[in-house]
């Protein structure tokens, strides 16, 4: 198990080496002038020579390599050229939120998806299979900014303007330190609008999981020794059947914690997705970058967390 984790730890430490030489390819080498874009255009001599200086533009290529990977391996993505904070601030500040947004959002489409995806197995073709099939379909057919804006239109507006103010207006998110209750309620509707697109996902792959796990040797044999259809179902079959949701529920998990781009968009929450958007509008280099590492960081991890979770539902894995 030792082996299987360090080989693990060791192949995502090279993918995190990949994607941060990667970035500094797209920003620093690319045939372009960050300089000039942070500057702009009516910005003199001597203001680029300062933001280049700043930035280490003026140095040779493999010393910006090294002075580059050195900052990131220190946790250091340098200032922002608009506030002049640190990115690392403005990270730590924004990350609160996504762990929020990902937590919440996980417990509702993982209860949400399973269950569906459940009960369509051991009812096969029945009406209720077929109510979840047009579940799964809607699901994956709606845009994220399509139901968050539905959301805030019915269950805010309308509730609102009729005198039921039960659901907050976009733009508002308080710290779980603060007030734990409030948070949980300024959090409610993107929660829905992440898990109600993500939940059809999980609700297919359950289904389509289970129903081949049923149809094992082993299913036939717990139920040939007159184990209940109860007992079966979720003590034998699931565990197994969870297998292709755990590298689902990482990718997807880790996305959210590197930025709910278009959720937080549309409910005006300070996370990473936002704050990524406003540094791209802004050509704040030094942000775009800090998050773009953080956001890789966090999938990397996820991954080697869902190798490991690999291992202990199943133990070919480690032998392999």
């Amino acid at each position: 198990m030792t082996r299987f984790l360090i080989r693990r730890a060791v192949l995502g430490l090279i993918t995190l080496w990949v994607i941060v030489s990667l970035v500094f390819l797209l920003f620093y080498v690319a045939p372009n002038d960050p300089a000039r874009g942070l500057a702009g255009k009516d910005a003199t001599l001597k203001q680029l020579a300062a933001i280049r200086h700043e930035l280490g533009l003026d140095l040779p290529l493999w010393d910006q390599y090294g002075r580059y990977v050195g900052r990131i391996a220190h946790f250091d993505f340098g200032t922002s050229i608009i506030n002049r904070l640190p990115v690392t601030t403005i990270i730590k500040q924004a990350v609160p939120v996504d762990i929020s947004l990902a937590i919440g959002a996980a417990i509702i489409w993982l209860v949400i998806g399973v269950s569906v995806g459940v009960l369509a197995a051991r009812r096969p073709r029945s009406l209720l299979d077929r109510g979840a099939t047009f579940f799964v379909l809607a699901g994956i057919s709606m845009p994220t900014f399509v139901l968050g804006l539905l959301l805030l239109f019915f269950l805010y507006y309308l509730l609102t303007i009729n005198g039921f103010a039960i659901f907050p207006q976009a733009g508002i998110y308080t710290s779980i330190g603060h007030n734990p209750l409030q948070w949980a309620h300024d959090l409610i509707l993107p929660w829905l609008t992440l898990a109600l697109v993500t939940a059809a996902t999980y609700a297919r792959l359950t289904r389509s999981s289970l129903l081949e796990t049923l149809n094992e040797d082993y299913i036939r044999t717990a139920r040939a020794k007159g184990l209940s259809e109860r007992r079966v179902v979720y003590r034998h079959a699931l565990r197994s059947a969870l297998t292709p949701l755990v590298t689902q529920f990482g990718i997807d998990f880790a996305q959210i914690l590197g930025g709910a781009i278009i959720t937080e968009t549309v409910f005006s929450l300070p996370g990473l997705g936002l704050t990524v958007v406003q540094a791209i509008r802004q050509e704040n280099l030094p942000v775009v970058i800090g998050v773009v590492v953080v956001a890789s960081a966090f999938i990397v991890v996820a991954n080697i967390v869902v190798d490991i979770l690999y291992a202990v539902l199943d133990p070919r894995v480690r032998i392999q």
